[in-house]
């Protein structure tokens, strides 16, 4: 027997800068029992992130920037190193990732090779979030890159060997970054 859904309450909590919904619904289960959950549930919209890397150089760029979701769970400065990320808006996803490679990190990258699409919270983010890697060159970068308007944004270019301790130190902890160094690696292309 398949799950089948009852939604009892869909209530806007907020819709200020994303949506915030509560909602209440009856699961049957596949044994055919009946279970009520409650659950908050943000949309934010869909996003799009991408890794730059150099293969000659051995090289990948990243970002720096604050987040205030990371400071008041303890991130003492409120700072990450990412990958370029953003929200879609009425982007396409590919159009989305070139965006903001160029917005933050002043590339303007060429192929775009899609890795993979993903629910990254799903138990309560409604946020799809497509991966994309690119190669870069010097010859690409049109400006120094650091964000646009409300954004300070510092760019790294590190050694893809340094990133990798990085991720195995902690001092990279973003999900979406380790990800695609990750499938750097495992796709042996540095």
């Amino acid at each position: 027997m398949p799950l089948a859904i009852n939604v009892i309450k869909n209530q806007l909590l907020s819709d200020n800068y994303f949506i915030l919904r509560n909602v209440t619904y009856d699961l049957r289960r596949r044994n055919g029992e009946t279970i009520r959950h409650k659950r908050e549930v943000y949309d934010r919209g869909n996003g799009a992130t991408i890794l730059l890397y150099n293969r000659e150089k051995k090289t990948v760029v990243l970002t720096r920037q604050f987040r205030i979701a990371t400071w008041l769970n303890g991130n003492a400065d409120g700072t990450l190193i990412e990958t370029c990320a953003g929200l879609l808006d009425a982007d396409e996803p590919e159009q989305c990732a070139r965006k903001e490679a160029m917005e933050e990190t002043g590339y303007e990258v060429e192929e775009l090779e899609k890795v993979f699409e993903l629910y990254m919270s799903p138990g309560g983010v409604t946020e799809i979030v497509y991966f994309y890697l690119a190669a870069y060159t010097d010859a690409q970068r049109k400006y120094t890159g650091g964000g646009i308007e409300d954004e300070d944004i510092d760019v790294l270019e590190l050694p893809f060997s340094q990133a990798l301790e990085m991720v195995a130190s902690g001092e990279i902890c973003d999900g979406k970054t380790v990800i695609l160094l990750q499938q750097l690696q495992l796709r042996n292309i540095m």
